[in-house]
């Protein structure tokens, strides 16, 4: 269903900014230095593996080690230096949560603009409104604007849109871990559900404790590339072990 080939991506860290009228003007005064060279930063090298139809991979590793990067790769966010991905199946990417959001418009509004940017349609949205609301727990702030929600409650609006319909291949990236533990569970209690009517799901987390419950298999990066693959209990005990030494 999703096969990652020997993907690669590549970003160029600028040093020096000399664009703007500040930096002219510092320049100006300042005694000609060697303008340092592009720093180039490789957020993945050569990553491949597969990933079957229903199957549940979980994505381990420190801080950028390259998940969430691996994420909007798949997803089509972002365009890989080298390699390639094919996916088969629709996509329901969660990897920045309110992406789809204008913080100046109210929770109403936004449920609306966020399932078109999703590819409901209007009357698709009208008919799962009600559903919505009722799981994000927010039909008290509907009409607020969503610049005054916390994370919290921007994570439960933006995961109950995304989870309305059930995707073939569903894209998470530490959604669970936002909100107070009983949206957590919740969340967690839907995943589940769509796992079983055989959703495909990608997803990273810091909490190996979810990684073990919910995955069959996990990814372990580390500097951008695979260190090991296997069974989600082996790789995150592994990993544990490796990160307490």
């Amino acid at each position: 269903m999703i096969k990652v080939d020997n993907i690669s991506m590549r970003f160029n860290l600028g040093i020096e900014k000399n664009f703007s009228i500040k930096q002219f003007f510092i320049n100006l005064f300042q005694p000609k230095r060697k303008r340092p060279k592009k720093e180039e930063f490789w957020a993945l090298k050569d990553v491949s593996f597969e990933v079957e139809r229903g199957e549940v991979i979980g994505f381990v590793g420190s801080n950028g080690a390259g998940k969430s990067t691996m994420l909007k790769v798949i997803a089509g966010v972002m365009k890989p230096t080298k390699g390639k991905v094919e996916v088969r199946g629709n996509i329901c990417p969660m990897i920045e949560l309110g992406a789809g959001f204008d913080m100046d418009l109210t929770a109403r509004e936004n449920i609306y603009l966020n399932g078109a940017v999703l590819g409901y349609s209007k009357k698709f949205i009208e008919e799962k409104f009600e559903e919505i609301v009722e799981f994000s727990e927010l039909r008290e702030f509907l009409d607020v604007p969503v610049r005054n929600f916390s994370s919290g409650m921007t994570a439960r609006l933006a995961f109950s849109v995304a989870t309305v319909v059930d995707p073939e291949i569903l894209i998470v990236d530490e959604i669970l871990s936002v909100g107070d533990i009983a949206f957590q569970q919740k969340s967690e209690a839907k995943m589940k559900s769509m796992i079983n009517g055989g959703t495909t799901v990608l997803f990273v987390s810091h909490s190996l404790a979810q990684i073990e419950n919910i995955c069959d298999r996990a990814v372990w990066l580390e500097h951008g590339q695979v260190k090991k693959i296997g069974k989600a209990e082996e790789i995150c005990k592994e990993y544990y072990q490796n990160q307490m030494k």
